[in-house]
């Protein structure tokens, strides 16, 4: 069954900032699960975060998509800094201001590619989180992020964010790169980003095309891997194989403890965010994953 959906815009704090949400809800349906949806990094909710909260909605549940601090419509300083430790820290108060609007006690978090790793240490640490998905996921360790940049490249991608660091502590001053670029090496992403090099689909307005070098040394030591064994709820993950990383999806569910499903499909990393028939396959099946969290509470 599909609903007609509304949009009410959502106010909370975190870590004493104001951060802004849209919450996407489902029109005549019966009260039941709500979900946090977080998307890639550096990534604003006009995304494929409100991609996913839109689809949520239209099958029956609630769905909270909203700019991380520093990012978009919400305030925070820097602006632009992928920080782990601050985005887990917002999507604990997410999910508190999701309970506030909805009064569900069925929260379940959505993290879609660098957002998996980000709500999987959320739902770890959050005792009110009853289930997790995660879409096209990228989960990486330090062996993995070396695979990915190269051991050079990872200790000169520290360097640069240790630097950065030291002339913002000095000037205040923060040093950014292109998150995309085709032919600025530096950015963060080189080459053909199909996805977000496209109006019709992630080149959106509101997002910048930004990444504060200082980011690097706390990105690179994440690892959201080593927290599966502490994750207590169910947990489906929908990947391909030619999609980011799908070693760090095997890892992670290695670790997992819970119960856990992993969902390979066909398509590319960019096809998970907003590709048909990819995207509609990955939203049915996390659909599915949340309207179940009710019962299993019961």
């Amino acid at each position: 069954m599909r609903y007609s959906t509304q949009v009410e815009r959502v106010v909370f704090r975190s870590g004493g900032d104001l951060l802004v949400g849209d919450l996407h809800r489902p029109v005549g349906a019966d009260p039941g699960a709500a979900v946090v949806v977080a998307g890639s990094w550096t990534t604003v909710k006009e995304q494929m975060a409100g991609g996913y909260a839109r689809g949520l909605a239209a099958r029956g549940l609630a769905a909270l998509a909203f700019d991380f601090r520093g990012f978009g419509e919400s305030g925070g300083e820097p602006r632009d800094l992928e920080s782990p430790e601050r985005k887990v820290e917002d999507l604990r108060e997410a999910v508190g201001a999701l309970v506030a609007s909805t009064g569900s006690d069925a929260v379940g978090l959505l993290g879609v590619c660098a957002g998996a790793g980000y709500t999987a240490v959320a739902a770890a640490e959050d005792e009110r989180v009853r289930s997790l998905a995660l879409v096209a996921p990228w989960l990486h360790d330090e062996g993995l992020v070396e695979a990915v940049y190269g051991a050079d490249g990872v200790r000169a991608r520290i360097r640069a964010g240790e630097e950065a660091a030291r002339e913002h502590g000095r000037t205040g001053r923060t040093a950014y790169v292109p998150v995309v670029s085709e032919t600025g090496e530096a950015a963060a992403m080189h080459g053909r980003c199909d996805y977000y090099v496209d109006a019709d689909r992630g080149a959106v307005p509101e997002w910048p095309n930004r990444f504060a070098v200082m980011a690097w040394p706390g990105w690179l030591r994440f690892d959201p891997i080593s927290w599966a064994s502490r994750i207590p709820v169910p947990v489906l993950v929908v990947h391909s194989d030619d999609a980011a990383i799908p070693e760090g999806v095997r890892k992670f569910r290695a670790g997992l403890s819970g119960p856990s499903e992993v969902r390979w499909l066909s398509g590319t990393q960019y096809d998970f965010y907003d590709r048909e028939p990819v995207f509609t396959e990955a939203l049915n099946a996390v659909a599915d994953h949340f309207r179940d969290v009710p019962s299993r509470i019961l």
